[in-house]
């Protein structure tokens, strides 16, 4: 085999295309792993309990970068586990059940944590809120209070986008990956 002109550009034509395929490769495989890093919802629950303003809230906070969607929320109370479903998804309701007297709180507001719903990154959610009532306010700390030595925990499992899964206490100390 002879080498020749035509022979050597052409051998270093294909030897060019082939480091650029892999140059190429490697390329689209960082790029693919920076956008799986930079889509990684931070779920923490968040509480503020203000005495002075009579306000109590819960809430869950979403540090991260990229939406958490909500899979699920289950209740643990006095070693039960209740799926928040059977509650309509509000927190509050499930509370009412298990402390009656939490029923006659009137300045409140609250949301449900249906299954699918996205918190967006850098945003607050909140769960229930009771302010401007001494009455209420005494209320819902003492009831909690008693609820939490009882041994109330929830979790909350969440993903991302890209279907990471992440599963949070309200006791946690950050998100647990589960996959």
């Amino acid at each position: 085999m002879k080498w020749n002109s035509e022979r050597i550009v052409s051998f270093s034509a294909m030897s060019i295309s082939v480091m650029t395929l892999v140059i190429f490769i490697y390329q689209t495989n960082l790029m693919s792993k920076q956008n799986y890093i930079s889509i990684l919802p931070y779920l923490q629950v968040s509480t503020t309990n203000n005495s002075e303003e009579l306000s109590f809230s819960l809430n869950l906070l979403n540090h991260g970068v990229g939406p958490a969607i909500i899979e699920s929320v289950t209740m643990i109370y006095e070693g039960e586990r209740q799926n928040l479903e059977v509650f309509d998804n509000d927190v509050y309701t499930y509370l009412v059940s298990k402390k009656p007297m939490m029923d006659s709180i009137t300045y409140f507001s609250n949301s449900t944590l249906n299954q699918g719903i996205a918190i967006p990154a850098n945003s607050v959610y909140n769960v229930f809120n009771v302010k401007n009532s001494k009455k209420d306010y005494e209320l819902l700390v003492a009831s909690l209070a008693e609820l939490q030595e009882e041994g109330l925990r929830f979790e909350i499992i969440y993903k991302s986008i890209q279907n990471e899964r992440w599963m949070i206490y309200n006791d946690s100390n950050g998100p647990i990956k589960l996959d």
